[in-house]
This record gives structure tokens, sequence and C-alpha cells, in this order.
């Protein structure tokens, strides 16, 4: 067995003009030989924009960038005969991948209908602010453009609970849809704003029973025309837990592959909810650690006042390493982007030590953490805004700690708030194993136990951050030092 890591192989600002399929097709070879073993890669179905969208306002689910639909046939990563080709590159490379699959909402209706709401306060959704009355709203979906190739199901007003705005006065806001399924939103696990079933533009409605229907029969027909591994799954906690655990128990028993499967369910600390959720899902899907990220981001800002020995403080791959898959950053934790708690760069290196090299959790890599990004966005306050991010110093070396090296049984030694440290011990009779300490201060030296079949051996820092060597003793123990604010990874040489 070796170690899995997923890459993320898109961000936000990604240009379109380099046609993400293609490269993505590319780069299969070069991902493999660094250890990645499955990729997600982002929306491939049209979004309200054609292709200036980048796909989570999905428009069409069938559409994979094959009709002339939303002023374009191709997405803004390219056609569904590229996106198809990237996925067999992967294959050809023995990684699996994920698609990232948006079921919450859908943007650039077809048409607009006069349905009865309640306008509720945005801030506590449970609380109505006037009586029913009518507006227009973009809730009719017929795809002129396919024609009812794959499937003839037209969305109306009966398939969504929500919208965000009404057509005939432009007034912005949440409205709740008053059909045959009441005037309540879905039960969901998430309290958040009182119910945080309203997310965005038109919200589906998972009580009709037709549209669950017709999303089990999109999902069966996805694997079968894409021969996809998993999911990302997107907004998760806007939607009862209900519907994914049938959906992916239908697609699992249809398809008889594992399909694994990861959702988005934003929290930063309370991760109450998110064991609540993978409960209610029987444990059918994992979720990313965002509490992690959140610690990731405030030790980069806080630097030397941060104590490292809080760092897994709410994280869920402490509570629940098998369902939490590790980020640094993502797409919208990006400078500029809505969330904007990116990891300042000094420390993306501890963050992806702690996530790589460690027992729990499946770590995601970061696109511009390994190929960088430099791009601009305009702002609230109306100016443009520019953002570089350097790729990640030397984390082609910290994946081949991965996957050479980070195995076996792991010791912690997080005793100091400005140096910690642990050891994976290595396989028996493989030369692997290894010791790694972080500081966020000064210089550091911790005394730490490798195993005694590492007695005598000698350990060079594979990063390259030390050049000396340390030898351990005739029980495996060692004093393994550190630079000042920086990251050492002790292996064994041979």
């Amino acid at each position: 067995m070796r170690n899995k890591t997923l890459f993320q192989f898109f961000h936000w600002y990604y240009p379109p003009e380099h046609r993400l399929w293609e490269h993505a097709a590319r780069e299969a070879a070069h991902l493999a030989r660094l250890g990645i073993t499955a990729v997600w890669l982002p929306p491939a179905c049209k979004g309200s924009e054609g292709h200036r969208s980048f796909g989570y306002d999905c428009y069409d689910l069938y559409d994979l960038g094959e009709f002339d639909q939303k002023g374009s046939v191709a997405t803004m990563f390219g056609t569904r005969g590229e996106y198809l080709e990237a996925i067999r590159a992967f294959h050809e490379q023995h990684m699996s991948v994920y698609a990232d699959i948006i079921l919450n909402h859908k943007g650039g209706a077809d048409e607009m209908e006069e349905v009865s709401v309640h306008k509720v306060d945005p801030e506590n959704r449970k609380k109505v602010i006037s009586d029913p009355y009518k507006i227009k709203a973009r809730t009719k979906f017929t795809f002129p453009g396919r024609q009812g190739k794959y499937s003839s199901f037209i969305w109306d007003f009966h398939c969504f609970s929500g919208v965000g705005r009404d057509e005939n006065t432009g007034e912005y806001g949440v409205y709740k849809i008053l059909n045959e399924y009441g005037s309540e939103w879905e039960d969901l696990i998430e309290e958040e704003k009182g119910n945080f079933d309203y997310l965005m533009l038109s919200d589906i409605e998972f009580r009709n029973p037709a549209v669950r229907e017709e999303l089990g029969k999109w999902g069966v027909w996805y694997l079968q025309n894409t021969e996809v591994d998993g999911f990302r799954l997107d907004a998760v906690k806007h939607m009862p837990a209900s519907f994914y655990r049938d959906w992916l128990a239908h697609l699992r028993a249809t398809s008889g592959k594992e399909l694994f499967a990861v959702g988005e369910y934003w929290k930063s600390e309370n991760i109450d909810p998110m064991l609540s959720y993978i409960k209610a899902t029987e444990g059918g899907m994992s979720l990313f650690d965002t509490p992690l990220h959140h610690n990731f981001s405030k030790a980069s800002h806080e630097g030397a006042r941060y104590d490292l020995r809080k760092i897994f403080d709410h994280a869920l791959v402490k509570t629940d390493p098998g369902h939490s898959v590790t980020f640094v950053d993502n797409h919208d934790t990006q400078p500029l982007r809505q969330f904007d708690s990116h990891t300042e760069s000094w420390f993306r290196p501890h963050a992806y030590a702690l996530i790589l090299l460690r027992e729990g959790g499946y770590p995601c890599v970061f696109f511009p953490d390994l190929y960088g990004a430099a791009y601009h966005d305009k702002m609230p306050d109306g100016k443009v805004h520019a953002a570089e991010l350097d790729p990640c110093p030397g984390l082609e070396k910290l994946l081949q700690a991965r996957r050479e090296y980070a195995y076996g049984l792991q010791k912690d030694y997080f005793d100091d708030p400005h140096t910690i440290g642990w050891v994976r011990e290595g396989e028996p009779g493989k030369n692997s194993g290894c010791a790694v300490l972080l500081s966020n201060a000064g210089e550091g030296v911790k005394e730490m136990e490798t195993g005694k079949h590492h007695a005598g051996k000698t350990f060079n820092d594979i990063t390259g951050n030390r050049q000396d060597k340390v030898t351990a003793d005739a029980e495996g123990r060692a004093s393994f030092p550190v630079n000042a604010g920086s990251i050492a990874v002790w292996i064994p040489e041979g």
C-alpha cells in the first residue's frame, strides 16, 4: 500500500485561454511521478454564462461542453471530448479522478415563472418578513440547445425551494417559494442563519420525488459517460444529508464501484455539525477539514505569537481522521476570493508537512502551490487588486517524503509552543521512516525516538534546509535540529 494524495487541478483565476482539460491531460504523467494518486477536476457542466462561467452556477448537468447553449459549445475548461480525454490520461497513469458536482442550485433559467413566496430575513431564514405575494422568478429550465438529448426532464418552480431575486422589481433577497411541500425550508443539520437551505440562485427542492429521481438518473448517466472514480460535492451543508446518503448508495450499487466522495461543509471551529453530517450520511462521504485550514491561516498570520501545540485544535482530522480530507488552501480561500483566509507563504511548507507526513487524513494539494498563479480581480472597493502566488518552497520534496518515507507508527512531540515534531518509524524491512520538525520562531532542537531498527543510522534533511547530518544512538534516539521559522524532514540515508 502507498500513501494516497489528492491534487486539486484548478484555481479560481485559472486563465481560460490555457484550456484546462488539455493542460490536465499533459500533466498526468508528471503528477503521477510526484506521488499524486487522485485528481479533483473542476465542474464540467455548462454554467449560466457558458464559456465565461466557472461552473458553480450550473445550468445544464447534461452539457459537458457538447451543446451550443449560453453562447458557447465549450465550457470555460474545454469541450466534452477534451474532458473525457483528460480523464483517460489520468487513468492511464493509474490515478483516480474525482468530478466536482453541484446539485444544491441551478442558474441561468430559460424562462421566468410567477410564483408565490414569503420574503424572509437573510440573517434568520426562519423569520418571515412579508405576507405571501407573487413574484417573477427564474425557475424554468427547458434546455433548448440540447433538445431533450439524454433527458427530457423540465425543471420548473415545483423543483425549487427558494430564489434570490424578484424579477418584477429587480430586488434581491431571500424568497421562500410556497409550493406543495409547504412554507418551510428543508430540515438541515446546519443551524447557521436559522436555516441555511438557501445559498444562491435557484435552490433545488429535494423533497420533490421527481427531482430525486432525475438526479439519480443523471448520476448514473454521468458515471457511465465519464468513468470518474468519485466526487467532490459542493455546498453540502445547505442540503439534506438524506439526499446524498441515498444518491451515493444508488450510484455505488448501480456501478459496482467504491466511489470516493468528499463534501464541502464550511466551518471554522465547531465540528459538531460536521460529525453529525457524516453520521447522517452513514459514513458515505468524507468532508474537507476546513477548521484545520483556518488553523493554518491563523498560525501563518500570527507568526511566533501562535502556539503550535494547538494546530490541531477543533480539526476534523483529530476526531475523525478517516473522514477528513486535509488541505492548506483551495479556490475559495486564495487571495481576493470570498473567504480570503489564505495561508501566508512562509507557513505553507509547515502546513504541507502537517498534512502530508502524518498518519491521519487524506491530503489535498492545491494547484498554485505546485504551479504558481498570478491574477487580478475587481474588489468591493471598486478597485482592481492583483495577487501572485509562488509555488510552495520544497513541496516536491515533501511529496517525495510522503511517497517514500512517511509510513509506520507515529509518535508526537508537541511539547513546545514554537517547536513541534513527530516521528514516523517506517515499515519493517524497508528504508522508510522520517523525523519531522516545525519552528515558527527561533532555531530548535528536539530529541526524538525513531525506533530501535534505526539504531546507528545517519539521517539527512530531505528539504535541504539543513546541510548537517544526524546519527541515531543504539536505541534509535537522536537530537534533530530545525532552522528558525522553518521545517526539517530527516530521512535515513540509503
